[in-house]
């Protein structure tokens, strides 16, 4: 079993990553983060990401869906942010954030691998 310190580094391991969060949703604060930068300040993207997930959340709900969300794409010019929905004991209302350089990473391993992180989290 990985802490958030682990889960995070090994986060960054992933082909083209430039940063990670795990974020509390219900908060919009992130329990931790790893890499950004100047071009990428996690702290606001961990906050902004929260509205998308909550906006998500809300419409699958008025939509009366009854599936989890696994993830959450947003693709752009250079790169890719990855919202991955933590599902288990003691994850409710938390998501990983991975975000990839477009150019240097395989979306479907890194999708792969985030959730192979997220089953070896213990928060």
């Amino acid at each position: 079993m990985a802490n958030t310190e682990t889960a995070l580094k090994e986060a960054t391991t992933i082909q083209g990553a430039i940063g990670a969060a795990l974020v509390d949703y219900t908060s919009g604060m992130a329990l931790g983060t790893i890499g950004g930068g100047k071009e990428l300040d996690l702290t606001v993207a961990a906050a902004g990401n929260t509205d998308v997930v909550r906006a998500k959340v809300r419409t699958m709900e008025m939509l009366g869906l009854q599936e989890d969300i696994e993830d959450i794409l947003i693709t752009l010019g250079t790169q890719y942010h990855l919202i991955r929905l933590l599902t288990g004991r003691g994850k409710a209302g938390l998501f990983l954030y991975l975000a990839l350089d477009k150019n240097n990473s395989n979306l479907a391993m890194a999708r792969h691998q985030l959730k192979k992180i997220e089953a070896e989290l213990e928060v």
